[in-house]
């Protein structure tokens, strides 16, 4: 009879073919899976340029558009009025491109991509935090065109170019906060265009209804109640004294207090409502 051979003992499984044999690598850390997403979210840029259409055109549009059309007529010269309006412009030009997160994030689910996310050994909220900071790229894009557009055309900012980085970080951070809101939207709301309508619906009357354009006091008294309350007033104000060299501690502690807040509910509640997306 032949003798039958006891096969070789083996240590663990057989890897499979085309794969590297040994331990497999650890995960990568949350600020590293975050950064990866992010520079997702700016290859999304380079390959579909397109993207920047609004990016680019609101903060054009919106500060020759404002300056020359309104100055005349509420300051005396165009020249006078960009003084008082520039600073609104930029906080227009910022805030009304902070949906896209919440737009990429509901984008992902109907094409079913956060399914695939969530089969990576990754940090769960690295996808989100990916798209905010990807965003940051989009911010200062649109900040940037604000400050050389208005430079170009005669702004004279007393607070120099201290001023402008200082005005420019603290819409930033305004910014990132209200992204939160969108995000939140983006996994409620079931398509990427109800998002977008949905954000348009809140920052339109935000924006509009504010100190932007004209002081307060030149309009009715309930209106002035609103302005008063409103965020957005809060945050030109907070613009405007920076720009101008005199940063005002109470619209600024304002601004940081409402930032924390946004922050505070929105960014958990993201946080829940992405762990629980089927």
């Amino acid at each position: 009879m032949t003798a039958l051979t006891a096969a070789p003992a083996t240590s663990g499984p057989t890897p499979l073919p085309g794969l590297p044999a040994g331990p497999r690598p650890e995960p990568p850390a949350a600020w590293a899976a975050s950064a990866a997403f992010g520079w997702r979210a700016l290859l999304k840029i380079k390959h579909v340029p397109e993207m920047l259409l609004d990016v680019i055109a609101i903060p054009v549009v919106f500060t020759l558009l404002f300056t020359y059309l309104f100055g005349g007529a509420l300051a005396g010269s165009p020249h006078r009025y960009l003084q008082f309006i520039l600073p609104g412009t930029l906080v227009m030009a910022v805030l009304l491109v902070t949906m896209y997160a919440g737009t990429g994030l509901a984008t992902d689910r109907a094409n079913g991509i956060t399914d695939r996310f969530r089969a990576l050994p990754t940090w769960r909220l690295a996808p989100v935090i990916g798209a905010l900071l990807g965003d940051i790229a989009r911010y200062l894009l649109a900040a940037g065109l604000v400050a050389a557009l208005g430079l170009a055309i005669g702004y004279r900012p007393a607070g120099g170019a201290l001023g402008i980085l200082a005005g420019i970080s603290l819409l930033l951070v305004f910014a990132l906060a209200l992204s939160w809101v969108w995000t939140t939207l983006g996994l409620l709301l079931r398509t990427p265009q109800a998002v977008m309508s949905a954000a348009t619906v809140v920052l339109f009357p935000l924006t509009l209804a504010s100190n932007v354009f004209v002081a307060p006091h030149t309009m009715p008294g309930w209106l002035q109640a609103l302005v008063s309350i409103n965020p957005v007033s809060h945050l030109v104000t907070a613009e405007r004294a920076l720009l101008a060299g005199h940063p005002a501690a109470g619209p600024i502690a304002w601004v940081l207090l409402a930032s924390a807040a946004l922050a505070t509910v929105f960014a958990p509640l993201t946080a829940r409502l992405y762990g629980r997306q089927r």
